[in-house]
């Protein structure tokens, strides 16, 4: 189970070293999360670190971006899960350096299934992407194989 946590509380990364969140990640994304009424929403600039084209965010640091948001929404159910699948549709560039609002929320929940969606906007208000997921619950013990420097936030 995951702690429970206010709405515009600053959630824990998911580990120091994590992708999305970790602030130990030198080549991380950094990202800071907060609990929202519907879910979690966090703002993130792409840097030199996630270039695709140039000038543009590679599609995989966005997909990562959602991926690790969504993990964040697990906050809204009290529960841990694991991502089974994955999909992003891109309605326009991430540009380098420019803030991008992220929002996401789950949107389902059935057994051990959890679908979630989120979307991101850029500073001007327009979609420039959106994401949905398929997370699968799982005990505790499915992180118990990493390391005492590696432990998931909120256990």
């Amino acid at each position: 189970m995951l702690d429970a946590v206010e709405v515009g509380q600053v959630l824990p990364p998911h580990s120091l070293n994590c992708a999305g969140c970790g602030p130990d990640n030198p080549s991380g994304l950094g990202m800071q999360v907060i609990r929202t009424a519907n879910g979690v929403e966090s703002t993130h600039s792409f840097g030199d670190g996630q270039v695709g084209a140039p000038g543009i965010a590679h599609g995989g640091a966005v997909a990562l971006a959602f991926d690790d948001l969504f993990g964040f929404a697990l906050y809204t159910v009290g529960t841990l899960a694991v991502t089974r699948s994955l999909t992003v549709e891109y309605q326009a560039p991430f540009r380098l350096y420019q803030p991008y609002k992220f929002n996401a929320e789950v949107v389902e929940r059935t057994g051990r299934r959890l679908l979630l969606h989120a979307d991101a906007w850029d500073s001007a208000g327009r979609k420039a992407g959106s994401a949905d997921a398929t997370f699968v619950v799982v005990e505790s013990a499915h992180f118990a194989a990493a390391p005492p420097d590696h432990e998931v936030g909120g256990l």
